[in-house]
């Protein structure tokens, strides 16, 4: 008997084809980019783009969207109304062309006549992609003096074109749809999509109204700029800028090869410069380019060139010194394109980028002239402008330098080459074991060391009190011997800020070498500003080991209590006075010696014998009033702390070590 071939066969017959409404429905992604809350976003803005397109050519000054409890979204304008009756030239209906066809529409003929010049829905799949993705559709568009309305249920249509005699207002289009759960994964789009969306829309569509009505919350929002992306500047920049904000625009002809077609381009800037407030943005065709590609490339290009060039004829560089970077510039930088083109390469169907070569190219050259007139025209803005860019620059290579350096410092394990003075390490390499204690002074040292479990107890003295790190710059920081000991110790690295909030990433906890970082100072006022200010430290450099609960005060005894044989320990007044209640008064009281008086024994039994020990953890406090204290304390806030002491310096005069 011939064994049977369980082997898939594979022949003329398994190649397959998606038609109709699976064509997007299986494969969501290859349409809107995502099957997610992306591609379910991007669903919504096709339908979006072609009433902005409808208004942008003179048809239609507001567009309404509802944002409806069930996720169902209604979108309303009052432009010319989609035409849906027949159509002689392509002997089919209007509706399922656009509703029903995939790369169909009005916007196919933008160089010989189409009905939009600039158009965000450049390739015909909008409605019928998002007719297709939904649950369910009702379209209605007046015009032609009727009604018309249609019905889709999961891609097809039920009923076919209605058509009634109407006498309306105005004409326009009204489409209401629920994305399906079946196409995309998830269907609740978030209200700030919409607020962020619309508000976009109405910037770079000077004059056109958005309003959307938000039925889960009852709120309504309106969006309207009338001047456009110059008005929209003027908000970001809070009237800090310190050069006046400057618009550009331009419209010209070209090809992005001598064997395309040639098309057409209209482009306008926007900027100004500030110190507080930085922001690029850029759309083409409406559409927010989230990567820029082409408009990104020419701003770039056309600053660094013309910033460059004038600085330099002012001779400001230094010798040897290497030229800004568009970073430097960016810092100080709020800038809008807003460019529109009859023909339009986008990386991909979601429209985050656009590639046009000869949009880059126009737009880089007509910038460098606009800047170049500009600074001649406006030489005490220019001057400032070049001043702070390089002002930026040696900031941002003083910082790298920095970052550099604290790695050198801070990188490789401690061994003979790299050791750390008098650092008494620990036998166990297992980090969940080691435990750190950060001492005040040598003689402290002397009885921890003698004091402690060497398996897995290891020690760093602290000569003297440490630079305040709340008050120092970062280069003083790490040119100081302790700290640097210190974070070398610690193994993780540090956590800096720069000016544009972007962290140096030298910190990983996950090479912090201990368990727990004990901080043990003696018992007075100079031990707790030594505690203090290896907190500040901490809080500064290292500030995720606080939050994640690594750090703690070791509590030092204040008193010594002897009865016979028996020594007890007090670490506060009210602990003395109820050992003493209840030895009867037969006792010897003693004030606690520092740190580095005690005996082994002692050290080992108050303050490092797990067992025994008094450990307070350090925790976070609410983030702001954390932050109040420490700027309060040990900041440069020095009224606050005036004003401080004199409000609550009488809670703390019993601990005033006043003979």
């Amino acid at each position: 008997m011939k064994k049977q071939d369980k082997r898939k066969k594979y022949g003329n017959s398994s190649i397959t084809s998606l038609k109709g409404a699976d064509r997007v429905r299986l494969r969501p992604a290859v349409i809107f980019g995502s099957d997610g809350i992306e591609g379910c976003q991007h669903s919504v803005f096709e339908i979006l783009s072609n009433s902005i397109d409808e208004a942008r050519e003179g048809y239609g000054n507001t567009i309404e969207v509802i944002r409806h409890k069930d996720y169902s979204i209604t979108v309303k304008d009052n432009g010319r109304g989609i035409p849906l009756d027949y159509n002689e030239q392509e002997k089919r209906y209007n509706w399922e062309l656009v509703f029903c066809e995939l790369y169909a529409g009005g916007k196919y003929k933008n160089n010989t006549g189409g009905n939009y010049e600039f158009s965000l829905g450049l390739n015909g799949l909008g409605c019928c992609a998002t007719q297709y993705s939904s649950e369910y559709m009702d379209v209605t568009v007046f015009r032609d003096g009727q009604k018309f309305t249609l019905h889709f249920e999961k891609g097809e249509n039920v009923g076919g074109l209605k058509k009634e005699e109407f006498d309306y207002e105005r004409t326009g289009t009204i489409i209401k749809w629920k994305p399906d759960l079946e196409v995309f994964t998830d269907i609740k789009i978030p209200l700030e999509y919409y607020t962020g969306t619309l508000k976009k829309q109405a910037v770079v569509n000077a004059g056109l109204k958005f309003i959307l009505h938000d039925e889960e919350s009852g709120e309504t929002f309106e969006y309207c700029y009338e001047n456009g992306i110059v008005d929209y500047i003027k908000e970001v920049s809070e009237g800090k800028e310190f050069t006046e904000v400057q618009f550009f625009e331009k419209t010209t002809k070209g090809r992005d090869r001598e064997d395309k077609p040639e098309y057409k381009v209209k482009m306008e800037i926007a900027f100004c410069f500030n110190n507080e407030v930085n922001m690029l943005e850029y759309y083409h065709n409406s559409s927010f380019l989230e990567y820029g590609g082409s408009p990104d490339r020419a701003v770039k290009n056309a600053f660094v060139y013309e910033i460059d060039k004038y600085i330099k004829s002012l001779g400001k560089y230094n010798k040897d010194e290497s030229k800004i970077t568009f970073q430097d510039i960016q810092d100080s930088l709020i800038l809008v394109t807003n460019s529109f083109s009859t023909e339009t390469s986008y990386e991909n169907q979601t429209k985050k980028s656009i590639t046009n070569k000869f949009i880059q190219d126009a737009m880089t050259e007509f910038l460098k002239e606009q800047l170049e007139v500009y600074f001649i025209e406006n030489k005490a803005e220019a001057d400032k402008i070049a001043e702070q860019v390089l002002v930026n620059k040696r900031s941002r290579e003083k910082a790298e330098r920095t970052r550099i350096n604290i790695k050198k410092k801070l990188s490789g394990n401690i061994d003979i080459s790299n050791r750390v003075k008098k650092f008494v390490d620990c036998r166990t390499k297992d980090v969940e074991k080691r435990e750190l204690y950060i001492v005040e002074g040598d003689s402290a040292l002397g009885a921890c060391k003698l004091g402690r479990d060497a398996e897995f107890q290891a020690i760093i003295p602290v000569r003297g009190k440490i630079l305040n790190c709340l008050k120092a710059e970062y280069d003083s920081i790490f040119k100081n011997e302790i700290i640097v000991d210190l974070l070398k110790v610690l193994g993780c690295g540090v956590e800096i800020k720069t000016k544009s909030n972007k962290e140096f990433n030298t910190f990983d906890i996950n090479n912090l070498r201990w368990s727990k970082i004990i901080i043990c100072t003696d018992a007075d006022v100079d031990g707790f500003q030594i505690r203090t200010l290896i907190l500040a430290m901490i809080y500064r450099l290292v500030p995720t080991l606080i939050y994640a609960g690594k750090v703690f005060i070791a509590e030092s005894p204040l008193f010594e209590i002897t009865s016979k044989d028996k020594t007890y320990f007090a670490y506060s007044d009210k602990e003395k006075n109820e050992i003493v209640a209840k030895l009867k008064g037969k006792c010897t009281i003693q004030r606690s010696k520092g740190l580095g008086e005690n005996e082994p024994e002692m050290m080992w039994h108050t303050t490092m014998n797990p067992e025994t020990r008094r450990l307070i953890k350090v925790v976070p406090d609410d983030i702001e009033k954390t932050e109040r204290y420490f700027d309060i304390l040990l900041g440069d806030d020095l009224q606050g702390r005036k004003t401080y002491i004199e409000e609550n310096g009488y809670k703390y005069l019993d601990m005033v070590d006043v003979s």
